[in-house]
C-alpha cells in the first residue's frame, strides 16, 4: 500500500475494490502505516479506488476514531462518493471529490496578475487559474471566503467549482458576458470618469457591512501578528514603533475586500460584482482605501518594466493617476476638480499603503529570510519607518 506525507499529513493510497475479501488485510496495511508516522495526521486518497463495500468503510470509521477527528478523503470519484453520501459517512468523514480538469487553451485571457491569471471559458463562466505555488487547501479557503462574503450581502460573483488545470488549481465563477472595469477602461478610456464614481460608491457600500464575530480575519490582528515574524530582519525598537502605528488605527468591524482592484471588478450589464475574495477581512476602511495606492501609485512608480506594468494594472499606464483621483473625490465626498483636497487625502494614506506594501510583500515570498531582508531594506527600512515617523491624524 503505497503512503506519501503532504502537509503533515500521511497520505494513504486505496486502490482496487475494498470488501470483506480484504477488508482485514487492508486494515493492517493501514495502521502499520499510522504506526511509523504518529506525529501525522492520516489521510487517504481515493484517486484509483474502484468500489468500497462497508466492511472497507468500518476501517475508515475506525481510524477516524483513533484520529479523534474526521478524517480526509481526497480525489474521491461521483461513484465513490455516492456510497459515502448513502451511508451516512459525509457526515463522519471529510469526504472531497476529485477535480474537475479543465483546459483553458485557447480561451480569452481577462485578467492577470501576482496570484494566477483570469479565463472566460463560455459565455456563462470564468475561471481564476491560480500559480502553482498555491496550495489547494488556500484555494477552497478563498471559495469558502467568497461564500460567506456572498451571504453576508457582498456583491461578488458566485463561485461553485474548484478544479484542475494543468498542475494548478483554479476556481470558476458564473458571470454571464462580464467584462472587468480594466477591459472596458483600456477600451473605452472615456468612461474612466464614470468607472471611477462607481467603483467608489461599492467600495463604501462594502464598508457598510458590518461583519460578524469570527465570520472574517481581524485585518489590525494580522497585522499585529506580522510584526512579530518581521523581527528578524528589523530591530526591536523599529518593531515597536509599526506595532504602535497599527494599534492606534480605531478598532472596526467594517468588511475589507482586501485586494480591490480594477480587475477584480467585474461588470454584468449595469450591475458591478467582486471576484478575488481571498483576503477579505473585516478592520477599519483605511486598509482598502489605501490600497488603492497601491494599486494605482505604487505600481505606476515601481522598477518592473511597463510591459509588466501594463499587464497588472489591465489599462493604460497614463490612465491611472485619473482614475485613482476620481475614486478618492468620489469616496471622500470632494469636489473632482480640488485636486490640493485630493492630493492631501492621498498623502494621509501614504503610511497605511507602506504598510500593507511590506505586509504582502513578505506574506508574497512566504517569509523566507533572504527576500524579507530585501524588503526590509527596499520598504519597511526606506519607506514605511520614516512615514508611520511623520504620519498625520486619520481623517475620516
Amino acid at each position: 500500500m503505497d503512503s506519501r506525507i503532504e502537509n503533515k499529513e500521511i497520505v494513504i493510497t486505496l486502490s482496487g475494490r475494498i470488501d470483506t475479501n480484504n477488508a482485514g488485510q487492508v486494515e493492517k496495511e493501514v495502521l502499520d502505516i499510522i504506526a511509523e508516522n504518529t506525529t501525522l495526521t492520516p489521510a487517504f486518497d481515493a484517486s484509483d479506488l474502484a468500489y468500497i463495500s462497508s466492511a472497507g468503510l468500518r476501517v475508515l470509521m475506525k481510524v477516524s476514531k483513533m484520529a479523534g477527528k474526521k478524517v480526509k478523503i481526497y480525489n474521491v470519484s461521483k461513484e465513490i462518493y455516492e456510497i459515502f453520501e448513502t451511508t451516512g459517512f459525509t457526515n463522519i468523514l471529510d469526504v472531497q471529490k476529485a477535480l474537475r480538469q479543465i483546459s483553458v487553451e485557447g480561451c480569452e485571457l481577462i485578467g492577470s496578475g501576482g496570484f494566477g491569471k483570469v479565463y472566460r471559458t463560455d459565455p456563462e463562466t470564468i475561471v481564476k487559474v491560480y500559480t502553482a505555488n498555491f496550495s489547494l487547501e488556500a484555494i477552497q479557503q478563498e471559495r469558502d471566503t467568497a461564500q460567506k462574503a456572498f451571504l453576508m450581502g457582498v456583491p461578488t460573483a458566485i463561485s461553485y467549482d474548484v478544479v484542475k488545470c494543468d498542475e494548478s488549481y483554479g476556481v470558476v465563477y458564473e458571470l454571464l458576458n462580464a467584462k472587468t472595469t480594466a477591459q472596458i477602461m483600456n477600451a473605452e478610456p472615456e468612461r474612466i470618469p464614470e468607472i471611477g464614481k462607481k467603483s467608489a460608491n461599492l467600495l463604501k457600500q462594502l464598508h457598510q457591512i458590518s461583519v460578524d464575530e469570527g465570520a472574517l480575519p481581524d485585518r489590525k490582528k494580522d497585522l499585529i501578528e506580522w510584526v512579530d515574524k518581521i523581527l528578524p530582519v528589523i530591530e526591536p525598537s523599529e518593531a515597536e514603533e509599526i506595532r504602535t502605528f497599527i494599534k492606534n488605527i480605531p478598532d472596526s468591524r467594517h468588511f475589507l475586500h482586501g485586494d480591490f482592484n480594477s480587475k477584480n471588478i467585474m461588470v454584468n450589464g449595469d450591475e458591478f460584482l467582486l471576484i478575488d475574495i481571498g483576503d477579505a477581512a473585516f478592520g477599519h476602511p483605511v486598509f482598502d482605501v489605501a490600497g488603492l495606492v497601491l494599486a494605482y501609485v505604487y505600481l505606476i512608480n515601481s522598477q518592473m518594466p511597463d510591459e509588466e506594468k501594463y499587464r497588472l494594472l489591465g489599462f493604460h499606464l497614463e490612465d491611472a493617476p485619473l482614475l485613482l483621483n476620481q475614486m478618492i473625490a468620489s469616496y471622500f465626498g470632494i469636489d473632482e476638480n480640488d485636486k490640493a483636497e485630493i492630493g492631501k487625502r492621498i498623502q494621509m494614506l501614504i503610511p497605511y499603503s507602506n504598510l500593507l506594501s511590506s505586509y504582502h510583500g513578505t506574506r508574497r515570498c512566504g517569509f523566507n529570510l533572504e527576500y524579507m531582508q530585501k524588503i526590509s531594506q527596499m520598504m519597511i527600512k526606506t519607506k514605511l519607518l520614516p512615514s508611520i515617523r511623520e504620519a498625520k491624524s486619520l481623517e475620516w
